[in-house]
């Protein structure tokens, strides 16, 4: 009976189409009082279903797609919140006065307005790409400050961002986005303000 009852874990959902006979408790498992059929009717009727959604609503007067597209939505801007929270890593943050809330909403929404962009643009010009992937990806093409003084004391500096490698090209390519110049290099005496 304890492998039976792993066998319908790992069974899943299946385990629903096996109609089992099973022995009474305390009785040892024979050919007369075990038994089991396979429900083709309820396999069927399941893997119909399978990959479905079923939407409940208490709103009246609207279409199937329509309804759809609303809970869509509502994904999308839930989605937006959580990579707002865990990709960008600006939590947790506390606000009390309503203006620093105001800030916080608009940045989020700032936020969902990019990740839709780039997932849009993914859609059109590289469908197995998600957002996330791709700024993981481009995350790892860093700025950095490089500053090398001189023999007659001063200083030249410059911002320089890493080398692009070939998935980082790949996925600008297909974005049709170009890393901007760099910059040019400047030279500071040695009392420059930093």
């Amino acid at each position: 009976m304890k492998k039976l009852g792993v066998l319908q874990h790992e069974a899943g959902s299946c385990r629903h189409c096996v109609e089992l006979k099973l022995p009474p408790e305390g009785k040892r498992v024979s050919k007369k009082n075990f038994s089991f059929i396979f429900n083709h009717k309820k396999y069927r009727a399941m893997i119909y279903r399978d990959g479905m959604y079923f939407l409940r609503t208490n709103q009246t007067g609207k279409e199937a797609v329509e309804l759809w597209q609303q809970y869509m939505l509502q994904c999308n801007i839930e989605q937006a919140f959580k990579e707002l929270k865990s990709d960008i890593g600006v939590r947790p943050v506390y606000n009390y006065k309503e203006e620093r809330v105001d800030a916080h909403i608009f940045v989020a929404f700032l936020s969902y307005c990019l990740q839709a962009t780039l997932r849009q643009k993914l859609r059109n010009s590289a469908a197995g790409l998600t957002s996330q992937a791709v700024l993981e990806t481009l995350s790892r093409i860093q700025m950095l400050d490089v500053s090398i003084p001189t023999l007659n004391g001063r200083e030249l500096r410059m911002q320089r961002y890493t080398e692009a490698e070939l998935e980082h090209k790949l996925i600008l390519e297909k974005l049709h986005l170009a890393l901007p110049p760099q910059s040019l290099p400047k030279i500071y005496g040695e009392k420059a303000e930093n």
